[in-house]
């Protein structure tokens, strides 16, 4: 957002050109003074102003233009933009008109044409209105704005995408936000146009995509290389720290993210074991430090896309996305990661975005205020999720089948929990149903050791029940263990399989899967230690099998 502003506006050139070099020469330091000769295209540039988040201060009007009176543009203008000042610019026999405007459109000041000289008749009422406004002006938020319904799961992920891709952004519910019923009323917006996403530009996209937005925000939608050395597939801890190692190291380095970095760490309110944090940092924190690393020595960053294959040609990997378009690499990395598992629960696909959520308390937590939430899961994400709902929410539960935290959650975040007062243990418990209208209200659980059911009030429901490894897409024979995640290294000989598609003299490398030179690092890959520092270390691994593989082709 620039300047406060000045608007004025007149039909007589000669009566504008004056009003303008004034105050121009008294305040152009501190607002910028903007006018227009004509009613409609002034509407029109109040309307982008506020999509902009752009701020009126003082409109000043003539009375009398053929469009339309200084009256009533003064009392449309107010629509828009209610705390502005509003001083009218009236002749002798305006008087009345302008005395009348006082209580009609609560004027501030009215001002006889002509105002010479403006030090003693311009700028001292100015002077105070200017005063008046800055005492009560508050700056509003000047990035994106994303208007929608709370309980619509596209506007869910959109918030979580831009959330996730470290934009900041204001979410106006478009039921209960007076701002954002005012830029709908402005605008025409009607429901089939939500979610909408207005730019600080002003561009404005109804219900649009992730790419969409993603092209808009500055995300690289386009590969720039013919072929690449090293392709990185997932870009969380691992595929970040892989980026960072091999841009670093002179290799051509592409990375490539279906929906946001950082994977689910990037979502983690607190990561307080990571080494040389003694502090801790978020998962945002570390997702931003990592991006930055990478691009700075080079890395390429390309999201949202999804991969849909792998093929081989020669000596090079062909990746293959879900619009079709085809890179070619000389080695590759996958570090997709995990998905979160899941519950197929009566009534949790009818309300998951709508309530419910998997991961995301970053992204819901402030539309959770005084409210009961639950957190379904008994680890270290669901801990950290607690903890940071409790900020925010009432009361919140977690539910585990299991007596307590002891044998899935790190011993600091259980004496977190247990020292905060607003956070409780539902142990021995499970979900029955989700319940509700158009969105969540109520749970039904269950005692496993009673079987004795209860419904309780649930505003939310976060979801953090194990995980899936994100590998459907994996072909090329690449060996996976029976619950799909990729095996690698010398564990593979054991698999029945392994000689019919391993061809090469040597044995594979540590994080080498059964297609040379295509890798696998991080949670995505079988004996893991899914934890951020493991898949950190795995990840910058990774690149000096790239370059020992690269050394022999």
């Amino acid at each position: 957002m620039g300047l406060p502003i000045i608007f004025s506006i007149d039909d007589d050139p000669q009566v504008l050109r004056a009003i303008s070099r004034d105050l121009k020469a008294q305040y152009r330091d501190r607002y910028r003074v903007l006018s227009t000769s004509s009613v409609s295209e002034a509407m029109e540039s109040l309307v982008e102003l506020q999509n902009k988040g752009e701020e009126v201060a003082i409109f000043v009007s003539d009375q009398r233009m053929p469009e339309m009176q200084g009256v009533d543009f003064l009392e449309k203008a107010m629509v828009i933009f209610p705390f502005a000042k509003r001083v009218l610019l009236t002749a002798y026999s305006d008087t009345d008109a302008a005395i009348k405007a006082i209580n009609d459109v609560q004027l501030d000041y009215y001002l006889m044409k002509p105002w010479d000289p403006p030090e003693e008749k311009l700028y001292p009422a100015i002077d105070e209105l200017l005063h008046d406004w800055q005492a009560n002006y508050r700056p509003d938020f000047t990035g994106i704005k994303v208007i929608g319904y709370q309980f619509s799961p596209k506007s869910h992920e959109i918030k979580d995408f831009l959330a996730g891709n470290l934009v900041p952004y204001q979410w106006m519910d478009a039921s209960t936000n007076d701002a954002g019923k005012q830029i709908i009323k402005t605008n025409g917006l009607c429901p089939t146009d939500f979610p909408t996403v207005i730019f600080d530009d002003g561009t404005i996209l109804r219900t649009p995509s992730l790419l969409d937005v993603a092209s808009h925000i500055g995300l690289n939608a386009k590969v720039k290389l013919q072929v690449y050395d090293v392709v990185i597939i997932g870009a969380g801890p691992a595929g970040l720290a892989a980026s960072v190692y091999g841009a670093s190291e002179g290799l051509s380095t592409l990375l490539i993210e279906r929906k946001a970095p950082g994977g689910q760490a990037g979502t983690s309110s607190r990561i307080e074991n990571y080494l040389g944090f003694p502090a801790g940092l978020s998962g945002s924190e570390l997702t931003r430090r990592a991006i930055t690393q990478a691009t700075r020595f080079g890395t390429e960053f390309l999201s949202p896309q999804s991969v849909k294959e792998i093929k081989l040609k020669d000596q090079y990997k062909t990746i293959v996305l879900e619009d079709g378009t085809e890179i070619n690499a000389r080695a590759v990395v996958i570090t997709t990661g995990v998905d979160y598992r899941k519950l197929e629960t009566k009534g949790i696909s009818e309300f998951t975005g709508k309530g419910i959520y998997y991961g995301a308390a970053s992204t819901e937590a402030s539309s959770c205020g005084n409210k009961d939430v639950y957190v379904l899961g008994g680890g270290n994400s669901a801990g950290q999720a607690a903890m940071y709902l409790s900020k925010f929410a009432k009361n919140v539960y977690i539910i585990v089948r299991k007596d307590d935290l002891t044998s899935s959650m790190s011993s600091y975040l259980i004496d977190q929990i247990k020292n905060t007062e607003n956070v409780s243990i539902l142990g021995c418990t499970e979900i029955v149903e989700a319940k509700g209208d158009d969105h969540l209200e109520s749970l039904r659980l269950v005692d496993l050791n009673s079987s004795e059911e209860r419904d309780v009030p649930a505003d939310a429901l976060f979801i953090f029940i194990g995980a899936r490894p994100y590998t459907d897409w994996v072909g090329l024979q690449i060996i996976k263990n029976n619950k799909g995640f990729i095996e690698t290294g010398r564990d593979m000989k054991s698999h029945e399989s392994f000689r019919q598609v391993w061809k090469m003299q040597r044995d594979p490398y540590l994080l080498e899967t059964s297609s040379p030179g295509i890798f696998a690092a991080g949670d995505v890959r079988a004996g893991a230690m899914n934890r951020v520092t493991s898949a950190v270390g795995e990840g910058s691994m990774s690149i000096s099998f790239v370059h020992q593989y690269l050394s022999e082709v």
